[in-house]
């Protein structure tokens, strides 16, 4: 026992305050993850107890469970039910570590990271760093919209809403009513179409409730799509059935019209037309995020890296890229994987295995990638399916969306606490206290500065 104590305090006094982050020594090819999205957690699992030294980064300390997103913003979850801490993810995963840090610039010459609390060498490097929003250039739009990327996002749009909605009450204003009860979604993809149904569903059931001081009529819900059909990486089916659904619960639907400017009061669009409001919520595209090293000729459209069909970045040895912002420009494949989540869990699963066989000089074969299908719900018994041949609609679908979502949350006490919500909302159609619990403060619009 004495023994093992003074084993103990050997390795700790090897680790000194220098510019290098303290990891154990070891004689285990060391493989360091940036980022612990679900790519990044896939390969963790894969590669726990065997014989490699896996350390992970992120600037978080916790994963989160993106596809539920717009629940936390419109008060349907709390965010403690979609998040896990790393630490809690990898407890009794003895090769293992995370580091809390921000991976800021990569060395591949001398297999360093650089990060913000220090660097790190590595053998092999695998970057799952996933996506930011993408407002394609437009400042303004930027500068005085919401995206939804991560939680503290979700978190912003749930108290501009909240915060909005108690101001309406407030003033005696009908144009500045008007633009604080109007909700803007731009992006006809799953979370913008997600995000409009959630909406709609609010204005339905807590607005007459919590604001019986003006009618729930006074909340419009527009959602903006630059083509000429939602969901268009699904079926023609799962498309016009969303439509139908939306049009259903009253969301004015614009397609084929993309907005132009916004200047945190209203939002002109490419055909002229003005709508007063100061909720803007960006789900209209991503581009991918990682840190500054990499040779940007290796560098694909979405500011995806570029990969072989084993997921090695071009130009590179032991740098591996996963998830959204990995590219695997094949024939088959010329515009990459679509960037969805069993995308990158499955790229997480192989790369794991592909790893062990590198360091064991084995052979390996190429990534495949296995479309499972596809679901996006828009509310209460209305969702959409496309598996295979099977094109389906309304309450089983939903049903199906549920089960999934649900077995995919990581950590039981959050399934528990998910599945919960979802059965009181189901009986009730309460949602979680709508509590404002930081001010949420929008940047000065254009008008406001000029006066």
């Amino acid at each position: 026992m004495n023994a093992n104590h003074s084993n103990n305090n050997i390795k700790e006094s090897a680790c000194k305050v220098t510019d290098e982050i303290c990891l154990p020594d070891s004689n285990l090819p060391r493989v360091i993850i940036i980022g612990g999205g679900f790519a990044g957690l896939a390969l963790v699992e894969k590669l726990k107890h065997k014989e490699v030294q896996v350390v992970l980064f992120d600037k978080n300390n916790f994963h989160q469970f993106q596809p539920l997103f717009y629940q936390v913003a419109t008060s349907a979850l709390e965010p403690d039910s979609i998040v896990i801490p790393f630490r809690k993810q990898i407890s009794g995963y003895k090769n293992v570590l995370f580091r809390l840090a921000e991976v800021e610039e990569i060395q591949p010459s001398t297999n360093t990271i650089i990060t913000n609390k220090g660097r790190v060498h590595f053998d092999y490097l695998v970057l799952a760093t996933g996506t930011t929003t993408n407002f394609f250039g437009m400042d303004n739009v930027e500068s005085h919209s919401l995206g939804m990327k991560n939680i503290r996002d979700s978190l912003n749009i749930r108290h501009m809403m909240l915060q909005n909605l108690e101001q309406a009450a407030i003033t005696c204003d009908d144009k500045e009513r008007d633009a604080l009860t109007n909700f803007v979604i731009v992006g006809g993809g799953p979370a913008g179409v997600e995000m409009a149904g959630a909406l709609a569903e609010f204005r339905k059931y807590i607005l007459p409730k919590d604001y019986p001081e003006y009618p729930s009529s006074i909340m419009n819900i527009y959602l903006i799509e630059a083509i000429d059909e939602l969901l268009s990486t699904m079926s023609d089916k799962a498309s016009s059935k969303t439509l139908e659904y939306l049009k259903d619960l009253e969301v004015k639907v614009l397609l084929n019209e993309s907005v132009s400017n916004y200047d945190g009061s209203q939002v002109v669009t490419n055909c002229d037309k003005i709508i007063l409001t100061k909720n803007l919520i960006w789900t209209a595209g991503v581009k991918g995020q990682f840190p500054k090293g990499i040779d940007k000729k290796h560098v694909v459209k979405g500011n995806r890296l570029k990969t072989d069909s084993f997921l090695m970045v071009e130009g590179y040895k032991n740098i591996f890229a996963i998830g959204d912002i990995a590219a695997v420009i094949t024939e088959e494949t010329p515009k990459g994987h679509p960037q969805v989540a069993q995308t990158a869990i499955q790229q997480g699963k192989y790369l794991g295995n592909v790893l062990l066989k590198i360091i064991k000089d084995e052979g390996v074969n190429p990534f495949e990638y296995k479309d499972k299908g596809s679901l996006a719900t828009v509310g209460k018994r209305k969702a959409v399916a496309d598996l295979g041949k099977f094109k389906f609609a309304g309450y089983f679908a939903w049903l199906l969306w549920s089960v999934v979502h649900l077995l995919s949350i990581s950590g039981f006490r959050n399934r528990l606490m998910v599945g919960f919500n979802w059965a009181v909302s189901y009986f009730t159609y309460e949602k979680s206290n709508r509590l404002i619990i930081r001010n949420f403060k929008p940047k000065p619009s254009v008008n406001n500065t000029k006066k």
